[in-house]
């Protein structure tokens, strides 16, 4: 596989990582550096995982596995985002609800939204299988555009967060339903 070919294969396995970085910043307007660097940590680790898994796994259940990746991928992160909107709706309708404190993004969310925003990627990897990449350098090249990708998100996201509050919420489920649906729409055709 060539550079350029690599380039835009990193770059378009990235952007689903990284709206769900802009989603986390606007959503989690208190989330700072650390969890910045930790939220762009786990997203790149996984899409550099989850090729490295595809290769290994092969073209022997590549069939079941792009048969389930998209349904996985549209319930994960539709149960996500559709879990924020409910929430966000419900501090507009009664505000006492938020003041019992700040919400955070938790590890097992973050869990949950790198394997969600991944799973293309362990397709990637079976492709990777069939066309005998080196898929260590694939890997680690997908892994460190989408780590930058997401700090660059996350930062992009915090910042319309200010300015939006709780409607950053809605916004931001609605961006991961949408996610989910466009890899669902973009794997049954």
């Amino acid at each position: 596989m060539g550079s350029i070919t690599l380039l835009f294969t990193s770059l378009g396995l990235s952007m689903d990582a990284c709206a769900v970085s802009i989603s986390n910043g606007m959503c989690y307007g208190n989330i700072h550096k650390k969890q910045i660097i930790t939220t762009a940590a786990a997203f790149g680790f996984f899409q550099a995982f989850m090729p490295v898994l595809g290769f290994f796994i092969g073209s022997t259940f590549s069939n079941a596995i792009s048969f389930l990746d998209h349904w996985i991928a549209l319930v994960l992160l539709c149960f996500i985002g559709g879990k924020m909107v409910v929430e966000a709706v419900r501090e507009l309708k009664y505000p006492e609800v938020c003041i019992t404190g700040a919400k955070t993004l938790t590890p097992k969310l973050l869990l949950l939204q790198a394997v969600a925003t991944s799973i293309d990627a362990l397709a990637v990897g079976i492709g990777f299988a069939v066309m005998k990449v080196d898929v260590i350098s694939a890997a680690l090249y997908i892994g460190i555009i989408t780590f930058i990708n997401s700090i660059i998100g996350s930062h992009l996201g915090k910042k319309f967060g200010q300015l939006f509050k709780q409607k950053a919420e809605i916004l931001g489920g609605v961006i991961l339903i949408g996610i989910g649906i466009k890899i669902f729409i973009e794997h049954s055709i």
